[in-house]
């Protein structure tokens, strides 16, 4: 069985969504497998909106623009409004449940992921990585590739005067995995 996975993470500008999905899409291409990572910017920058679209596949990938995505991560609440209604029937919906009331997601129609980012970054000394917890809690729920490639490409994505925080980062993913199993 072949495998296909797409995903639109979407936040505000500032919360790391940009990095979580180059870090995934880098991560597909250590694997051995086909990526697209399209990154798109709303005018303010920091504090404005921000999404990105990957895609992971090991067949070749026809285009890398996702009408109707088959998983979200969604941070922040303007997100969940935008994207939700594109999201296919049964997809994955994983919800900053910090920043965004789960109740407000369709769950008799999509399968439902509420995380508490913000909260699980604090617990783990930096809220600034609860964009790792969301991605963390988006790997254990897709299976799309192996937590532990993931944490091997941190290094390749993260600016090197910010290598101290590789582990902190590991960490954020495995309580973000953690944190999806139950």
């Amino acid at each position: 069985m072949s495998l296909y996975q797409d995903v639109i993470i979407a936040g505000f500008g500032g919360q790391g969504v940009m990095l979580i999905g180059n870090l995934l899409a880098y991560a597909g291409m250590e694997h051995g497998l086909n990526v697209t990572y399209i990154p798109v910017y709303g005018p303010e920058m920091r504090g404005g909106t921000a999404n990105c679209t990957v895609v992971v596949s090991d067949d070749a990938i026809g285009s890398p623009i996702i009408r109707s995505p088959k998983s979200l991560i969604i941070m922040n609440r303007p997100s969940l409004d935008k994207f939700q209604p594109q999201l296919v029937d049964g997809g994955v919906l994983v919800v900053n449940s910090s920043l965004v009331d789960p109740a407000l997601a369709d769950a008799s129609r999509v399968r439902l992921v509420p995380v508490a980012c913000n909260e699980i970054a604090d617990g783990l000394g930096n809220t600034r990585m609860a964009n790792m917890v969301a991605l963390g809690a988006f790997i254990e729920a897709t299976g799309v590739l192996p937590l532990s490639v993931v944490e091997e490409s941190l290094s390749h994505v993260i600016a090197k005067h910010y290598s101290h925080l590789i582990p902190q980062n590991a960490e954020a993913l495995r309580a973000g995995a953690n944190a999806a199993k139950g």
